[in-house]
């Protein structure tokens, strides 16, 4: 199922948040040669707290805005794990909500067409958010639950002013558009909520959570699962279009609150959004059975020895 790891090269663009780092780390593991590329506004020194063997590491300074930069990155890579957000922490970030969705399009169409300009490359693992499928004004006559086969609507993203929605749709749907018209083998993992240790109120995925926990949507993913995720669909041949990546549905006040408090602790917020005595849950309207039918076979603790 697996392709040997051994002197396979891939590499890991952004490396620096908490997925690309978790990625880098364990990628190394499983005996793959990593190039871990970082913006030009990232931090080149998360790779100092990686717990494992590191001469197989080689770490640039690449920004998906910047094609060169890209492409000298990606030389001799067989795959590419891609993920990037406009940092919450840039100065521009509350003025740029509305544009971020053309500079995460300008990045993927540079990041793809990168991709099909190297030899080498065999597989593209692109990262999207479940939020590029749950928003359409139709949600709430739908019979089906809402699988891959669904994308948000952009009309209505802008009308509710859902940014980071409208942001990853389009930049999705321009990864896969460039691929497919390049011919190069792409695989999207549309993850919900990352728990990473950074996550705060702040994180623009959480724009209309209430109205996603109504519907039975709001979901989150740990680390590891997306981890694990990712490497499962790229190592897996069979593998093939979009994949929705969570491991806990929100749909009880008591799953509600205790996320809320995760965001914002309760010392910091004394009044607590829902009572705990609601005990209403809230049906699952949304499915990830078929990445789970690849991650059944999937070992995530496998590693390769020198």
């Amino acid at each position: 199922m697996a392709p040997a790891a051994n002197s396979r090269k891939v590499c890991v663009m952004d490396a620096s948040g908490s997925l690309g780092s978790s990625l880098v780390q364990r990628l190394l593991q499983r005996g793959y040669i990593v190039h871990a590329a970082a913006p030009t506004f990232g931090d080149k020194q998360f790779c100092e707290g990686l717990n494992c063997d590191k001469r197989k590491l080689r770490v640039f300074k690449a920004d998906p805005l910047d094609y060169h930069s890209i492409v000298e990155v990606l030389q001799g890579c067989c795959g590419l794990f891609y993920s990037w957000d406009q940092p919450i922490y840039d100065p521009l970030w509350l003025w740029m909500q509305e544009s971020m969705a053309e500079v995460e399009v300008r990045a993927a169409h540079n990041v793809i067409e990168a991709c099909a300009q190297t030899d080498t490359m065999e597989k593209v693992v692109f990262t999207s958010s479940v939020t590029a499928a749950v928003w359409r004004g139709d949600r709430a006559t739908m019979t089906a639950d809402i699988d891959e086969k669904h994308w948000s609507d952009i009309n209505f993203c802008k009308k509710f002013k859902l940014w980071h929605a409208m942001a990853k749709t389009l930049a999705e749907k321009t990864g896969w558009a460039l691929a497919m018209d390049r011919g190069l083998s792409m695989v999207s993992i549309n993850g919900g909520l990352l728990m990473s240790p950074d996550l705060s109120i702040k994180s623009p995925y959480l724009k209309g959570a209430a109205e996603m926990f109504e519907d039975g949507v709001l979901v989150t993913v740990d680390i590891k699962f997306m981890v694990d995720a990712q490497i499962c669909v790229f190592e897996d041949v069979s593998s093939y279009g979009r994949y929705f990546c969570f491991n806990r549905v929100i749909k009880t006040n008591e799953d509600a609150v205790r996320l809320a408090n995760m965001l914002v602790p309760p010392s910091a917020n004394p009044t607590s959004p829902m009572s705990l005595e609601d005990r209403q849950v809230y049906q699952q309207r949304i499915s990830n059975n078929k990445l789970n039918k690849h991650m059944v076979n999937f070992d995530s603790s496998h590693e390769i020895a020198d």
